[in-house]
């Protein structure tokens, strides 16, 4: 067969594989740990990541039942915000040092070790901050972890401290249960789907509550009719880009 038919053929069988190729979305139920009833968000379908909050009543629990699952695990480490809510164990805040950010950070892994990386619970303000990012970073990056940056904030800065310090990095593009309505979750998972349809990725987050537990138990399987695949998070740090995620407040 003549070079250039070959060619020919093994481009069309290279563009029709690149249009049929399955877009990718990750959804992370965070905010894991303080109620009994976060257990039931174990039981959604597909492959969702769990981010978990450090030190609370359930959050080892649900960890080990997610890891036993083979599910991924986050944790969901609490950080100032610029509302000055009152954070968690585990809190990062702008008034700790280098050492004290990685002794905190160590102490959270220490209960859940299996965890692959963090998520910001809140932090509309320490994620504005550089420095403290930086040194958030450098735990990561020694430790070899992911960040997600949950974007509580147009102007974090958790993504270029990320990249300086060699730490792959994504951000959150759809929050899913601001309002706890079935219809507003709809919408905004349809808003999810438009994205990924797009850019051929995009990360939700959503949370432990019964309502967003019963909407996304229905919405999931609706995935597959549009071509798109429901990925554990880390799938998705095998893309470079990173796309710009609309503000939601803490």
């Amino acid at each position: 067969m003549p070079n250039y038919i070959f060619s020919f053929v093994f481009t069309g069988i290279f563009s029709i594989s690149c249009v049929h190729a399955a877009s990718k979305v990750a959804i992370v139920i965070d905010d894991m740990g303080y109620r009994y009833t976060d257990k039931h968000a174990l039981k959604l379908p597909g492959e969702i990541t769990y981010s978990i909050l450090p030190h609370t009543t359930y959050g080892k629990k649900l960890a080990l039942k997610a890891n036993a699952q083979q599910k991924e695990v986050l944790l969901h480490i609490p950080m100032e915000a610029e509302n000055k809510k009152r954070l968690g164990p585990g809190a990062l805040t702008s008034e700790m040092n280098a050492q004290q950010i990685e002794q905190s950070l160590a102490a959270s892994f220490a209960e859940i070790p299996f965890a692959i990386g963090i998520n910001n619970h809140m932090g509309s303000h320490l994620t504005q901050q550089y420095q403290a990012m930086a040194w958030t970073m450098s735990y990561l990056k020694e430790h070899q972890l992911i960040f997600l940056d949950s974007k509580t904030s147009p102007n974090s800065q958790a993504e270029q401290a990320a990249i300086d310090l060699g730490v792959p990095v994504q951000s959150r593009h759809v929050f899913l249960d601001n309002h706890l309505d079935s219809q507003y979750i709809a919408k905004q998972f349809q808003q999810l789907i438009r994205h990924a349809q797009k850019h051929h990725l995009a990360i939700a987050i959503a949370h432990p509550h019964p309502e967003t537990v019963a909407s996304l138990t229905s919405l999931i399987p609706t995935l597959a009719e549009h071509d798109i695949e429901l990925v554990p998070l880390s799938t998705l740090y095998e893309k470079s880009s990173i796309h710009t995620a609309s503000l939601a407040s803490d």
